[in-house]
């Protein structure tokens, strides 16, 4: 198990037991805070930051062996709680949890394991709600919310959240995201509120709302 985060296993049960004739694209969301200084196994930082060791693990060429995309990736603005944003497309559910198990990914997950301070990862779908503006902006702001919360970003989309596969025991229900103006204010974190505000360097988030089918309602959990 990682020491960065809990597994939940009845979402990871229905990622590798989704049916073939239900499964397709999936948006796994990725919020990651890195320790200072990289914390090896042999307890040595091999001269890098949480952050450096992060950039090490990137699995960029195993995503594009299982036909996986990265869509969204950013620092987030200093102050907040959060260091990094990413968004990766995976084809399939099934996809996600096959690729942990791959040798080529095993041997990434070293500097991951040495450079994350804690993480939630969530797998989400958009609903249907892109209002107009979205992806015209630098600067993205992300709210994800708990169960019985409701988001107060305007002008947002809105993605569901149908189960968070590593986290702090939290369970998400909705993320908004809106591109917004330099002078925007953003909601503020809270233990029902997830928020980072962020400067994307690979920003195709808007096109991929665009074309994956919107979520139906969940009936597994």
């Amino acid at each position: 198990m990682p020491r960065y985060g809990h597994v939940d296993p009845q979402y990871f049960g229905h990622l590798a037991s989704a049916p073939i004739d239900q499964d397709g694209p999936v948006l796994m969301v990725n919020f990651m805070k890195y320790f200072a200084r990289a914390a090896y196994q042999d307890g040595s930082d091999r001269g890098l930051t949480g952050k450096e060791a992060d950039d090490a693990y990137s699995p960029v060429d195993v995503l594009a062996r299982i036909g996986a995309v990265p869509v969204f990736f950013a620092d987030v603005e200093p102050g907040g709680e959060w260091d990094r944003v990413g968004i990766v497309r995976y084809p399939t559910r099934r996809s996600f949890v096959e690729m942990q198990s791959r040798q080529d990914f095993r041997e990434k997950h070293q500097h991951k394991e040495a450079g994350m301070e804690r993480t939630i990862v969530s797998g989400a779908l958009p609903t249907g709600v892109r209002p107009r503006g979205c992806g015209l902006s630098a600067r993205v702001i992300f709210e994800m919310v708990t169960e019985g919360t409701s988001p107060t970003l305007e002008n947002a989309a809105r993605l569901r959240v149908e189960g968070t596969i590593l986290g702090d025991g939290r369970r998400f229900a909705e993320i908004a995201v809106a591109w917004v103006a330099d002078d925007a204010t953003p909601p503020v974190s809270s233990d029902e509120r997830v928020v980072a505000v962020t400067r994307p360097t690979v920003d195709r988030l808007a096109g991929e709302l665009a074309t994956i089918s919107p979520a139906p309602v969940a009936d597994w959990s």
